[in-house]
């Protein structure tokens, strides 16, 4: 959710109480930064670029459609207390537009008790609407609130090791 916003009952966000081109802007700047980043890290020589993976927290895997289905050099997700933010913004950066368009492996890691991300109304709809195929999709709910914490290591590495190789 944006800085500041608190839920309210009919899961809008208070602040985004109609799509701004301010908030598109924003949006925007942020996938120029991920890209800048990415430019980067392709410099690297200590780095192999062609086992990049995204992990978005709260707020980062919300945003993580919109990333994931623009940036092709990103290989694979863990998305960890994500979902579908129900706060209205332009088509052009609502993440409910771009998640069908994603194709790269997800894993996506909640809790059930996620007052900002609920399962049945923001989790679930995002991990079904994600274009991945449904052998290369997770969703691993534990019984905890907004971010599970250390729970999620083992699924999270397990997934990382299947899908990008154990790390040398």
């Amino acid at each position: 959710m944006p800085f500041g916003c608190v839920p309210v009952k009919t899961l809008r966000c208070k602040c985004l109480k109609e799509p701004t081109a301010f908030y598109r802007d924003h949006v925007v700047a942020w996938f120029k930064d991920l890209g800048r980043t990415i430019d980067y890290l392709e410099t690297r020589k200590d780095l192999n670029i062609e086992k990049l993976t995204y992990v978005g927290l709260s707020w980062g895997g919300a945003q993580a459609p919109i990333m994931l289905s623009i940036e092709p050099r990103i290989k694979a997700a863990v998305l960890i207390a994500g979902g579908l933010d129900f706060g209205k913004a332009l088509p052009e950066v609502d993440p409910l537009n771009f998640a069908p368009h994603v194709k790269v492996p997800v894993l996506m890691v909640n809790g059930r008790y996620d007052n900002a991300y609920p399962l049945e109304t923001s989790q679930n709809p995002m991990f079904r609407l994600l274009g991945t195929p449904p052998t290369s999709k997770r969703h691993v709910v534990f019984e905890t609130g907004h971010i599970p914490g250390d729970l999620a290591r083992k699924d999270i590495l397990d997934w990382l090791d299947h899908y990008q190789g154990p790390v040398q």
